[in-house]
């Protein structure tokens, strides 16, 4: 008769519970994977579907019972890490989301809002548009793969335990925040600056010409000069994501050996 100890049903529910908490954490939380179109039973599904081919590479987990204080406690550390490392993920996109901020305010569309279900909030149009091009760039080279594979390997640098979540981890999270305004600016200072210099433009027209009547053509001709020069802007835009996406899965790999 088969019969199953005490011992190795925690075994194995640990060797699951525990990966799989890091894995749908990230699921949660990162771009593309997180979004809330993707149903929950998928992201469940597929974390789980990931942990049963991760779970017998990595090694023996903590003896520790799943539900006592301190199996508790590694279930946090696990979830605790795959959030950051999902939002540190998050930071490139809301870079990329910055870019249309700033090129949306020098067109004159600062007001053209609609209501985000992702962020649960209203963000600016050319802020979407933005971020859109950036999942499918994303999902073109393969970014989703690359992220999970960074997940994967942080089971090695940052082995399941109880003892983690070091300050430094936090600390390179929070000081990567900052790529949010310098990449987003540097993507947007070619449009932002043409944008200026069109409104410099219509100032001096409209000191030298007031019957122009430059409140009636300002608007329509920034909001055309800004179009035109994104869509001229889009082919070296993508570089420029792939570039960002390596830093971002470069960065998720140093958060989590801050966390050791």
């Amino acid at each position: 008769m088969f019969s199953v100890t005490y011992a190795q049903l925690n075994g194995w529910l640990t060797a699951f519970l525990w990966p799989f908490v890091r894995i749908l954490a990230l699921m949660a939380t990162a771009p593309v994977l997180g979004n809330r179109s993707l149903p929950l039973r998928v992201k469940i599904g597929l974390s789980a579907f990931i942990t049963i081919i991760v779970a017998p590479t990595l090694g023996a987990m903590p003896q520790v019972t799943v539900f006592s204080a301190q199996g508790v406690w590694i279930i946090v550390n696990q979830f605790l890490i795959g959030i950051a490392l999902g939002l540190t993920m998050q930071i490139v996109f809301q870079a990329v989301a910055a870019t249309g901020d700033f090129v949306g305010l020098g067109m004159g569309l600062g007001f053209a809002t609609f209501f985000d279900p992702q962020a649960s909030s209203t963000s600016q149009v050319l802020a979407s548009y933005m971020n859109t091009i950036a999942m499918l760039v994303f999902l073109v080279i393969d970014g989703h793969l690359q992220m999970i594979g960074a997940l994967l390997a942080t089971f090695q640098s940052v082995p399941v335990a109880a003892n983690i979540l070091g300050a430094p981890g936090w600390r390179t999270l929070a000081n990567f925040g900052g790529m949010i305004f310098s990449a987003g600016l540097l993507l947007s200072l070619p449009v932002v600056a043409a944008l200026l210099i069109t409104n410099l433009a219509l100032g001096i027209l409209n000191r030298a010409a007031p019957q122009i009547g430059v409140f009636q053509i300002g608007f329509p001709l920034t909001m055309l000069m800004g179009m035109l020069l994104l869509q001229l802007m889009i082919p070296n835009m993508i570089p420029f994501f792939s570039r960002l996406f390596a830093v971002g899965i470069d960065e998720m790999g140093r958060v989590a050996m801050g966390f050791r």
